[in-house]
Parts: structure tokens; C-alpha cells; sequence
């Protein structure tokens, strides 16, 4: 009974454990993947040294812990966004730089397009200074990154920013395809409204009361 136990909360555990980790544009605050559940990995504030980000023809760059995933980018251009709420238009939808897409066989290094002028999202301008919600689901909760910009007109992508896909979908982007019209034909149509986030936070939490439950569990039996 105790090896059957123990070996439940492994496989538990590794499931949980599977994470994003943003690589481009910088993300907010040290990596910290277990704390990738919380709005911004817990990082509440706004850093103080952003990062200067193309207005137009750019890309993202992530490393994946999960095979197949679905992936989306959000826009905040409140000074220090602190909540969801912050990345939401007036219908309470999220405003979406990326909109959601799937991934499959896409475990490694991943790099799309994203052109934030094309969002059409109010104060979104040369100089403005904004934050991106990266929002990613593995398929055992949602998990959230952010990186805090000033948008510039003149700004390219970094020559030591690389841009490769470990990836045999055919939603895959290449680093020779890199271009603003390409956000639209890789993303999906679909908006998903703020509350469908709030949903996914439960569900995460949900995830972890079912862990401290069964660590519970294994230590009496123990």
C-alpha cells in the first residue's frame, strides 16, 4: 500500500511539474516554476527595467515541458497591471496579442510572430510602455508568464535571440517565416473571455488541494 501510494504522488507530481519558461521577450522576475500557477509567477509589480520591444514585426520565444499545448498572449497597457483584469477590454475578454492556438509534438524550443501594432488594442503606440500575459496549458493547468515593454517603431529582435522549433505540427512557425501577418494564420480565431481564466485558476488550485491531500494521505500511511 505504501509503494502505491508513493508511486501515485510521483506520477501526480511530474504531471504538475511540466512547466513553460519564457525565453523572449525577458520575463518578469526570476524563473520560478512553481510558482507559474499565480498571475505573472508571482510577480505582482511591474519591473523597473523593461524591455524595449519591436512595435511591429517581432516574435516570442518559449521552451515547452508538455508535448501538446495551447498558448496565448495578452495586452495590458495599464502602468503596473497587478490582476487579470488589468488584460481585459470593456467586455471583460482579454486583449489578445496572440490569440490562442494549438501545439502538438511540440516539446523544446518554440518561436512564433507577434505583431502588437496589428492588435488594434487602445494605447498601443510608438513609446508606449505595456506588459504581455503569456498563457499556456499543458493539459494539467494553466500557467502564466509576463514581460514588461516599451514599444518602439525602431526596435528589431536581437541577433542572439534564435528562433528554433522542436516541433512536427504543422502550426509551427520557422524562423524564415517570421513576419507580423503571420500571427493571424498560425492563431486561432477563438477569444476566450476573462472568466474562462479565472476557471483555469481554479482549476490549478484545484490540482493543488488534490496534492496536499495525498501527501497528507502518504504520511500517515508512512
Amino acid at each position: 500500500m505504501r509503494f502505491t501510494t508513493v508511486a501515485f504522488m510521483g506520477g501526480l507530481l511530474t504531471a504538475v511539474s511540466a512547466h513553460f519558461h519564457l525565453q523572449y521577450p525577458t520575463p518578469r522576475g526570476v524563473f520560478n516554476m512553481q510558482n507559474e500557477v499565480n498571475f505573472c509567477d508571482s510577480y505582482i509589480d511591474v519591473t523597473d527595467n523593461r524591455t524595449t520591444f519591436p512595435l511591429n514585426s517581432a516574435i516570442y520565444s518559449l521552451t515547452s515541458g508538455h508535448p501538446d499545448w495551447t498558448f496565448g498572449v495578452a495586452i495590458s497597457t495599464v502602468s503596473n497591471p497587478t490582476s487579470f483584469n488589468n488584460f481585459t477590454n470593456l467586455n471583460g475578454s482579454f486583449q489578445y496579442v496572440v490569440n490562442y492556438f494549438k501545439e502538438t509534438n511540440a516539446e523544446g524550443a518554440f518561436c512564433g510572430p507577434i505583431d502588437i501594432a496589428a492588435s488594434g488594442v487602445e494605447g498601443v503606440e510608438d513609446g508606449a510602455n505595456v506588459t504581455l500575459l503569456f498563457v499556456f496549458d499543458g493539459g494539467d493547468g494553466t500557467l502564466y508568464q509576463c514581460a514588461d515593454l516599451t514599444l518602439s517603431s525602431d526596435a528589431t529582435v536581437p541577433s542572439n535571440v534564435s528562433c528554433t522549433n522542436a516541433t512536427s505540427s504543422s502550426n509551427s512557425t520557422t524562423s524564415s517565416s517570421v513576419s507580423g501577418t503571420a500571427t493571424s494564420s498560425t492563431a486561432s480565431s477563438t477569444s476566450t473571455s476573462h472568466s474562462s481564466g479565472a476557471a483555469s485558476v481554479r482549476s490549478v488550485m484545484g490540482v493543488s488541494g488534490l496534492l496536499a491531500a495525498v501527501a497528507g494521505i502518504a504520511i500517515a500511511l508512512l
